[in-house]
């Protein structure tokens, strides 16, 4: 079976690349330049899509900086950095990126319908995330009744399917989900602010680093800082 993955180049995505391969989908991988505040993150969906072997990797191009509203797509607002993880669970944090999911879904739903895949798998996670509306159990049930009523694939045969390996899944689940699968942690990305080393106190960052830590376990990227 034809499978499309949205790959970021994280930790979460990089999973979702690794379950579909073990799901036994051909895996067709996409990723976003959409103008986010680094390319380091590119990099990564690169080096896991290579490693893992994938049939096809798009990278598609789009600006969101046209108008912002987002820590990763305007220089001027500054990442929230040195948060615990219950103030990021307060409210939904400046690192949203508008309908982001939403477009990238859409990409994943138009090169799936004209690959003839029959799943899209996104890395989405309701758990131990940072409050993003766009990672919500009723967000991807929507989006799904969307696959369903705007397709010719849809309306005359059966939906994509929206695949969410990890969505009621903690972090610390999925590195050991990872870890069973054989995901590459260190060429995987997962920080906001870029650069040659993560930074480690960005909220990402914080999420990783805490995860990899309660399970005992030694993140192998080299972080400029590793929390406070």
């Amino acid at each position: 079976m034809k499978a499309v993955i949205l790959l970021s180049g994280g930790l979460d995505s990089s999973t979702v690349l690794y379950q579909a391969k073990a799901d036994g989908c051909t895996c067709y991988a996409m990723s976003f330049d959409y103008q986010q505040r680094h390319r380091r993150e590119l990099e990564a969906a690169r080096a896991i899509a290579q490693s893992a072997g994938v049939a096809e990797h798009q990278i598609v191009s789009f600006d969101l900086r046209q108008w912002g509203g987002s820590a990763l797509t305007d220089d001027k607002i500054d990442l929230p950095c040195d948060r615990s993880v219950e103030e990021m669970g307060q409210s939904i944090p400046i690192t949203y990126v508008p309908a982001r999911n939403t477009i990238f879904l859409s990409f994943a739903l138009a090169y799936a319908e004209a690959t003839d895949a029959h799943r899209v798998y996104i890395g989405v996670n309701a758990i131990d995330y940072s409050g993003y509306p766009d990672c919500r159990p009723d967000y991807i049930q929507a989006m799904q009744n969307v696959f369903r009523l705007g397709t010719k694939q849809g309306r005359e045969s059966e939906a994509t399917e929206i695949v969410t390996p990890l969505i009621e899944l903690k972090k610390t689940e999925i590195i050991q989900l990872g870890n069973r699968l054989g995901v590459p942690w260190e060429k995987t990305w997962s920080c906001y602010a870029g650069g040659d080393r993560p930074c480690g106190v960005c909220d990402s960052c914080q999420l990783r680093l805490a995860a990899f830590a309660e399970l005992g376990l030694t993140d192998p990227l080299p972080y400029l800082q590793r929390g406070s």
